[in-house]
């Protein structure tokens, strides 16, 4: 069994309020696209990986989810972000984005890592479904001249007697 499918209500970080402010905003943050055929990161089984990876950083985006649900009742007559409308979410997202605090880049290291690990969204990539290791990927050879500039500066370390 996978961490998705152990995860108990109990287990989750968030309260559910809080969860349903996150499916908001990660919906937002990647919606669901019907040109390429790939679910959005509000998606059930992408939502509830990323509920399992944001565990170790839950007291962050706990925190980071309440500024943002009373940001949206200041600015929105007492109406919460989960309850705005799809337009109004995404203007609050594109404010956010341009503010780089902790709780947003932790947030879209998480929705990031969770999304394209979803078969569906690889299988849209024309990624071959599978682990990227032990077979790896095939990476064409490039030009090696661009190393150069490292080269000359030398190493950047001590020696250590082993």
């Amino acid at each position: 069994m996978s961490n998705q499918e152990t995860l108990l209500a109990s287990d989750l970080p968030l309260s559910e309020p809080q969860r349903e402010i996150l499916r908001a905003l990660v919906g937002s943050i990647i919606p669901a696209s019907k040109d390429y055929d790939t679910p959005g990161a509000n998606d059930p089984l992408i939502f509830k990986d990323i509920l399992v990876t944001v565990h170790p950083d839950a007291d962050i985006v706990a925190s980071g989810l309440e500024d943002i649900n009373q940001q949206s009742m200041r600015n929105h007559n007492g109406v919460g972000f989960a309850d705005l409308i799809a337009s109004d979410q995404r203007v609050m997202v594109e404010k956010l984005s341009q503010a780089l605090n902790p709780f947003l880049r932790t947030l879209v290291r998480i929705i990031a890592q969770c999304y394209y690990r979803d078969d569906r969204v690889m299988k849209a990539l024309g990624m071959e479904l599978r682990p990227p290791f032990p077979e790896g990927f095939t990476v064409e050879e490039g030009d090696w001249t661009l190393l150069e500039p490292v080269r000359r500066r030398g190493k950047l370390y001590r020696e250590v007697d082993v």
